[in-house]
């Protein structure tokens, strides 16, 4: 049984960084694509960055691009989101997903086959 667990939310003043991880057990993790979504109040879940197996591609939500940064660690089956210049529009659930797809579009929720629970990012101004 494949698990997600991330970690690393909090409280952060607007200009401030948040280094996320998620630690996956229980699957081939060099073998997923991995993702991050989030989801603020009253809005639907929506796509932050993706990376594929070897790391070798990336893909940014527009918003974020040139602020967060998306790597992995094979070795420690771990995949990071970095967030620099965070903003107050950036407070939401954040969710690691992972995908037994090699980089299909990888956009999309329903192209990922496995989730974590989240953790909570707010972004104060």
């Amino acid at each position: 049984q494949v698990q997600l667990v991330e970690s690393g939310g909090g409280l952060v003043q607007a200009g401030g960084s948040l280094r996320l991880s998620c630690a996956v057990s229980g699957g081939t993790f060099s073998s997923f694509t991995m993702g991050w979504f989030r989801q603020a109040p009253g809005k639907e879940r929506e796509f932050v960055a993706a990376i594929r197996r070897n790391g070798g591609i990336t893909d940014y939500e527009d918003s974020v691009k040139g602020r967060f940064t998306i790597s992995r660690d094979n070795a420690k089956n771990t995949v990071y989101l970095q967030m620099n210049s965070l903003k107050p529009e950036d407070t939401a659930v954040y969710t690691c997903a992972a995908d037994s797809a090699n980089w299909v579009n990888v956009r999309s929720v329903r192209a990922f086959d496995y989730w974590g629970q989240g953790t909570q990012v707010t972004v104060s101004s």
